[in-house]
């Protein structure tokens, strides 16, 4: 049922083409995610369309990571995004899971669609590297089973006075 439900979801998100943000609890189904893109935009003329994959490492004797997020920032976070990509004719997508995600499991996804490569090749290094120091997502350690606020990998936000 939950597999189903999950579907549902994803489809449900994806089919809207004004979304291309997706949030979803627990770690992403990568296969799902970048299958289900790729058949949504293959047909655009996009001639790049250029995927980022995080996986969550087993380091530090964590046994994963747990995930806050600010929604009503992201979207700002991610529309401003959007923009950028519409002025050289581009398009981001971005997966991100909500709480916990073991190691080995992955808790974000990026794709950057563009009729050029070079595009896509620089656009998906700028937008994964702003997302790591901008995007309102707190991070913390699994460990035995509780959740451990990481605040040395964590970034403040510029001008929201969070972590200052």
């Amino acid at each position: 049922m939950m597999e189903i439900e999950y579907l549902y979801y994803l489809l449900f998100v994806v089919d809207d083409m004004n979304e291309k943000l997706i949030l979803c609890d627990g770690p992403l189904d990568v296969n799902k995610i970048n299958a289900t893109w790729f058949d949504e935009f293959k047909n655009s003329n996009y001639g790049a369309i250029i995927t980022f994959n995080g996986v969550v490492r087993d380091e530090n004797g964590i046994d994963g990571l747990s995930f806050d997020i600010y929604e009503p920032i992201l979207n700002n976070w991610f529309n401003a995004w959007q923009e950028k990509a519409k002025e050289k004719n581009a398009i981001v997508l971005m997966a991100h899971s909500k709480g916990d995600v073991l190691n080995h499991e992955s808790s974000y996804i990026a794709a950057v669609c563009s009729p050029k490569r070079r595009v896509a090749l620089e656009m998906i290094d700028e937008f994964v590297e702003d997302f790591k120091a901008a995007a309102p997502i707190w991070k913390y350690d699994i460990i035995d089973g509780k959740r451990v606020y990481a605040e040395d990998r964590s970034t403040a936000i510029k001008g929201a006075g969070i972590l200052n």
